[in-house]
């Protein structure tokens, strides 16, 4: 297939370059105490969101591929829409669906996975217990342990791993008290041996992304396969202890094993056990999967590594293929806008910080981690701290910019898309006093790339995946909390373009969203957008 697109006719595009900034998690809320947005002082996004070319996007629920309006966006379905240019189903609809009708238990996978549980092994499912939605859903689990018990196998673990991000701060016995009655129910009616055998927040424990903090992975790797952790006689009774000790978040919650006595873990992975993670969300996935299945492993001493059958609920990276062995097929994304602008000979460059490196590139390309046309792009990561973000709330950002300015500077490019953590990286912290510095740090970043899209007569296009930072607080039983998850906002979209002269406006779309961005900037590089892409933001007025 010819993807070289054509030039358009109605509008050139600028002399200079088409920048997109992803502000990461600012979306647009209620103008209240808990909206970090508004009590930012932004003058440079005010200044843009007062400009005729700005709108509101979707950016949550079916607008992305996600089931419900109900379903929070995130980074991932969020940059994938952004790449695609159309909706592809993700994440939860995809497993949702295998679930529903039933190709999931009919696939060699999960043949081999039972396998080893009908020949005395155990089967291990390790992932989020939340109904977040986000990187799982606990609807997910109980199916999978459903199959299980009607399938005989005898003896299931269970790793849990607590959010307080996506869901409430101190949620997590709202999941782990009906786990532990559905265990206890299919023990006693099929006389089975099915447990929670180990679990901790997913912020100190199993959930790392991108490299940041291997230590991370290490922590659940001694707590899942080694057993090692601190002893409690039940997962409830765990977290209950460590609330009352003084954390106050799900996410911070230290790892934990579950002991039938003194050093006496319930369920170590051993050899010949199956190994099923079921997350659906790949970016903090990716870590584990290597952790239990390369051999020439550097990260960590894992001491002992058991010979398993590791399985993801999907496949987290196709291009190296992690794991070997899934469950649901992830999305096809094919006919990105990389791919066409590669195939045009646009060249272009993708910039952020570790958090959100694999967004701007693997998600952003369609689910696939290798650059296009090595010739045409470029790809850099800033390696990001190691540090609560919000004890050092500016993250990266001054970093980001001073990058970008020189790589629009050199002339090189005509497309370059760069994405500031701090909305969301902060605002999933819970401290508003922090993401509230955050976004004033994004803010100030946008006056100097403007003037430098001034200078060299290009355009700039600002909007964000999701929204975050702008609802810090939530009413619980009547008292302000922390809120520490995404959000149902819609998201800014503006076109700053310096030489406007009414040559387009917004065109009148019943409903736009993330996917209606790649077409748009098609437009504004002035090119013709493939005809399946969703239609593009702009319009052009009759001669």
């Amino acid at each position: 297939m010819n993807m070289k697109l054509e030039k358009n006719g109605k509008f050139p595009g600028r002399p200079g370059p088409l920048l997109l900034v992803i502000m990461d998690g600012i979306g647009i809320g209620p103008k209240d105490e808990g909206n970090a947005v508004f009590q930012a002082q932004t003058p440079n996004l005010d200044a843009l969101m007062s400009l005729p070319l700005s709108c509101r996007l979707k950016a949550h629920g079916p607008a992305v591929g996600l089931p419900t309006e109900d379903d929070m966006g995130n980074s991932e379905v969020g940059h994938n829409a952004f790449g695609a240019g159309r909706i592809f189903p993700q994440g939860a609809k995809l497993v949702n669906i295998a679930i529903d009708t039933g190709r999931i238990f009919t696939g060699k996978t999960w043949q081999k996975i039972t396998a080893s549980g009908q020949e005395g092994g155990t089967i291990h499912f390790i992932g989020l217990l939340s109904d977040g939605n986000v990187h799982s859903h606990i609807d997910h689990l109980f199916a999978l342990l459903n199959q299980c018990a009607r399938q005989g196998i005898p003896r299931v673990r269970v790793h849990v791993l607590l959010d307080g991000r996506d869901v409430g701060a101190q949620t997590a016995l709202d999941y782990i008290k009906p786990l532990e009655k559905l265990l206890a129910g299919l023990n006693t009616k099929n006389n089975l041996d099915y447990r929670i055998a180990s679990g901790g927040g997913r912020m100190v424990t199993t959930m790392d992304r991108y490299g940041a903090d291997w230590s991370i992975v290490e922590r659940g790797w001694k707590a899942h396969v080694l057993g090692e952790a601190r002893q409690f006689g039940s997962a409830a009774q765990a977290i209950q202890t460590y609330y009352d000790e003084g954390c106050d978040n799900d996410q911070n919650l230290d790892p934990f094993v579950v002991v039938a006595g003194p050093s006496l873990p319930v369920g170590p992975i051993q050899d010949g056990d199956s190994v099923v993670l079921f997350n659906f969300r790949g970016d903090r996935a990716i870590e584990i999967c290597r952790a239990f299945t390369e051999k020439n492993f550097d990260r960590f001493d894992r001491r002992r590594l058991p010979q398993v059958f590791f399985a993801g609920i999907m496949q987290y990276d196709g291009d190296l293929k992690i794991p070997a062995h899934y469950l649901v097929e992830p999305p096809a994304i094919d006919h990105t806008i990389s791919q066409y602008l590669c195939a045009t000979g646009v060249s272009s460059f993708a910039i952020s910080e570790t958090q959100k490196f694999g967004h701007v590139t693997y998600f952003w390309n369609g689910n696939r981690a290798d650059p296009i046309d090595e010739d045409l792009e470029t790809y850099l990561e800033i390696p990001s701290d190691r540090i609560s973000f919000d004890k050092a709330p500016l993250m990266k950002a001054p970093e980001i910019m001073q990058k970008t300015i020189e790589f629009l500077e050199t002339g090189k490019y005509r497309f370059g898309r760069i994405n500031f953590a701090n909305g969301d990286m902060v605002g999933h912290t819970g401290v508003l006093a922090a993401a509230i510095q955050a976004v004033e740090a994004v803010d100030r970043c946008l006056g100097p790339l403007k003037k430098t899209i001034e200078k060299l007569h290009g355009l700039m296009v600002v909007t964000a995946d999701h929204g975050n930072a702008e609802e810090m607080l939530m009413k619980v039983a009547g008292k302000m909390l922390p809120k520490t998850s995404h959000t149902l906002n819609p998201v800014p979209f503006i076109i700053y373009d310096p030489l406007y002269r009414g040559e387009y406006r917004l065109a009148n779309i019943k409903t736009p969203g993330l996917t209606h961005i790649a077409a748009t900037l098609l437009n504004l590089l002035g090119l013709v957008p493939p005809a399946d892409y969703d239609p593009s933001l702009i319009e052009y007025p009759a001669p």
